[in-house]
């Protein structure tokens, strides 16, 4: 891959990082400055409910602040946009898709297929 190609990954990748942090803020605000007080237990109810999907949501762009991370670095270490399973090259159309991947569109196929064959 080329300098000027890495360089637009790592800039993305950066991007896609700060957007993540910046929700997460957003978030953390929210949830500091919400009065807990629900005269209903209807409502007090509800309001968990929401704060408990809202939770699960930043623990999954918790993970993706990982995969984020480590692709920034595999920019950085020339490793990216290389399968980690055969070694190939990964599509720039996957890059751009998912630029966090780690494996070519076969490799990930091959996954899936075995992760659904051997399923519970």
């Amino acid at each position: 891959m080329d300098k000027e190609r890495k360089a637009y990954f790592r800039e993305r990748l950066e991007k896609m990082l700060n957007d993540v942090l910046s929700e997460a803020d957003k978030t953390l605000s929210e949830m500091i400055g919400h009065n807990d007080r629900y005269p209903d237990p209807t409502d007090r109810a509800s309001a968990e409910s929401d704060r408990s999907f809202e939770l699960r949501i930043r623990d999954r762009e918790r993970q993706l602040l990982a995969k984020i991370k480590s692709a920034i670095g595999r920019v950085d270490s020339d490793d990216f946009g290389v399968c980690d399973s055969c070694g190939n090259d990964i599509s720039a159309a996957r890059l751009e898709a998912r630029p966090v991947t780690t494996l070519c569109i076969d490799c990930k196929t091959k996954q899936e297929n075995h992760e659904k064959t051997h399923a519970g």
